[in-house]
């Protein structure tokens, strides 16, 4: 893995980064509606939706460079990949942690996710990361309820890693479209790059 620390001295965003740092609650949270018709079409071809939606939150992450930073203290840096890390049900009735590091070609990624996920299931264990890692994105599915907002535990302020949750397809008349939620610290991203995020998603839903 390469990260890259981000130059405060130039970044546009550095007295942002610094103003937001000083909030109790510097988090925020996104919910937009996006189109999965095509999603929900691919499946005649094998596609898993649930896999489908993975590949496309990390698309739109890896679009986003913000998304893809992270602050330890007052230093900044820059991820070139970040790893997607999903709550899975396992057989024993509770949950845990898959590690799936994002590829850009979506046969490979949808392969390894699989393997990965597959994994997780079987083990029982909840292997989440304790702080360890920064180069992860946290992603949860609530394939029960089409929600209009959500929010995430969170443990303090000083935590800067992405949280995307995404809701139950709902048929809106031959189209099928879903809630997705972007839950952002602001010290680092701002609705342009949420905006950008959401947009970089939607294509990659239309292009699988």
């Amino acid at each position: 893995m390469t990260e890259h620390i981000v130059d405060l001295a130039t970044w546009p965003r550095a007295a942002q980064f610094h103003f937001f740092r000083s909030y109790q609650r510097p988090h925020y949270a996104v919910t937009s509606r996006l189109d999965v018709s095509h999603l929900l079409a691919r499946k005649a071809d094998g596609v898993s939706p649930y896999r489908g939606c993975l590949y496309a939150i990390g698309t739109g992450l890896h679009a986003v460079p913000e998304l893809c930073m992270r602050f330890r203290g007052d230093q900044v840096v820059r991820h070139d990949m970040v790893t997607l890390s999903m709550t899975v049900p396992t057989k024993a009735g509770s949950f845990g942690y898959a590690y799936v590091p994002y590829l850009s070609d979506f046969t490979a990624f949808d392969a390894q996710a699989k393997a990965l996920i597959d994994q997780v299931a079987t083990q029982g264990s909840l292997q989440a990361n304790a702080g360890e890692r920064d180069d992860l994105a946290y992603l949860s599915c609530m394939p029960w309820l089409d929600y209009t907002s959500i929010n995430n535990a969170l443990p303090g302020p000083e935590d800067c890693i992405p949280r995307i949750s995404w809701g139950k397809f709902v048929d809106q008349g031959g189209r099928w479209d879903m809630a997705m939620t972007l839950e952002v610290h602001h010290a680092l991203v701002d609705g342009e790059q949420v905006g950008a995020y959401f947009a970089a998603v939607q294509g990659a839903l239309e292009k699988l």
